[in-house]
């Protein structure tokens, strides 16, 4: 018995310290030895290069972050808001509207008419913000007042997407208390509602208020070149572009549009996706070297050019390229504009 028992325990301890102990430390020295950078996550500095300080790093080659500036190719939309620690889907199916409003807030600051239009390659935000100032009333209510009893949803969104957004709503609930008491009186089970709760009823008054216009950022100089953004009524930009397309869209469904590729409004099973396709990137080409060259004051034409041989140098595709579509790493590429378009000056001078 005691013999059995002997032998069990030799072979419990042997076993922990195989596969506990010897096999993790085998393949950790192998990872640091061969493989240190992806093993150490992949991280990459300012300059776009991979490093093992976690100071220096500034993002991982692995994971999704925001971009939105226009100076920037932006990522694939997130359902987790590029939070690695709830990666994750929206499991938002076909048929629900949520995730139609969501595309149709995407698809409204960047899409163009098609190639039956008489404005073949012209953006259809302008046209969406004239219909939004000439859009006449509706049974006595703004156009505005019209969105956010339709689409409650996308109002409390907005109300959700931005502080200052939601300190707008709680300025307008102190001189609104009517309005307020209105509220929860029909919403009983809600004695103290959040500011998204009161999102169509501040849109509604607002509306009524504020007619032709939608609250939406306007930056103003504050010192330096430090811009302050305030919430004004607004009667253009794109707040009014994203928001606003899907009631454009139905009211003129037979206006040619362009096709947009899919991964620049459908999101990721995880969310934290890290590349987008090299069709992507090209379609956001006009905007990013619009931006540049204003900033640098080079030649559009010039930038453009050197952006595009960036996106097809960065460009790689599974296994070499046998499988799949060219993709390109977002972190990577937006790292790399900066030198590249002061290269551009360089070689100019």
């Amino acid at each position: 018995m005691i013999r059995h028992l002997r032998a069990n325990l030799w072979l419990l301890g042997l076993t922990v310290l195989l596969c506990s102990v010897v096999y993790p430390a085998a393949i950790w020295m192998f990872a640091q030895t061969l493989f240190r950078d992806t093993a150490q996550g992949s991280l990459v500095d300012n300059r776009g290069r991979l490093t093992v300080a976690s100071g220096e790093a500034v993002g991982s080659r692995l994971i999704a972050q925001p971009f939105t500036g226009d100076e920037y190719f932006h990522p694939r939309p997130s359902a987790v808001g590029y939070n690695a620690a709830a990666s994750g889907a929206s499991n938002w199916g076909a048929n629900n509207y949520l995730l139609r409003l969501r595309v149709a807030r995407l698809l409204g600051p960047m899409v163009r008419f098609g190639e039956k239009s008489p404005k073949k390659g012209e953006l259809v935000g302008p046209d969406i913000e004239l219909w939004f100032r000439l859009h006449p009333p509706h049974g006595g209510k703004g156009i505005v007042a019209q969105w956010a009893l339709a689409y409650p949803s996308a109002a409390a969104t907005w109300v959700k997407a931005d502080q200052q957004n939601a300190a707008y709503v709680e300025e307008w609930r102190k001189t609104h208390q009517t309005e307020v008491a209105d509220w929860i009186k029909s919403n009983p089970g809600t004695p103290e509602p959040k500011s998204e709760d009161l999102a169509v009823a501040f849109f509604v008054r607002y509306s009524a208020e504020h007619p032709g216009t939608f609250p939406g950022p306007v930056e103003y100089p504050e010192s330096g070149e430090k811009m302050a953004k305030v919430i004004e009524p607004v009667d253009a930009g794109n707040d009014i572009r994203s928001n606003f397309f899907e009631m454009w869209r139905q009211e003129n469904p037979d206006v040619d549009l362009e096709l947009v590729p899919a991964d620049m409004v459908m999101a990721s099973g995880s969310g934290l996706d890290p590349h987008i396709t090299l069709k992507n990137a090209l379609h956001q080409v006009d905007r990013v070297a619009e931006k540049w060259a204003a900033e640098t004051k080079q030649d559009p034409a010039n930038v453009r050019q050197a952006i595009v041989d960036l996106l097809h140098e960065k460009a790689e595709a599974p296994l070499g390229g046998l499988v799949g579509l060219p993709l390109i790493n977002v972190l990577e590429v937006n790292l790399a504009l900066k030198d590249r378009v002061r290269t551009i000056g360089q070689d100019a001078n």
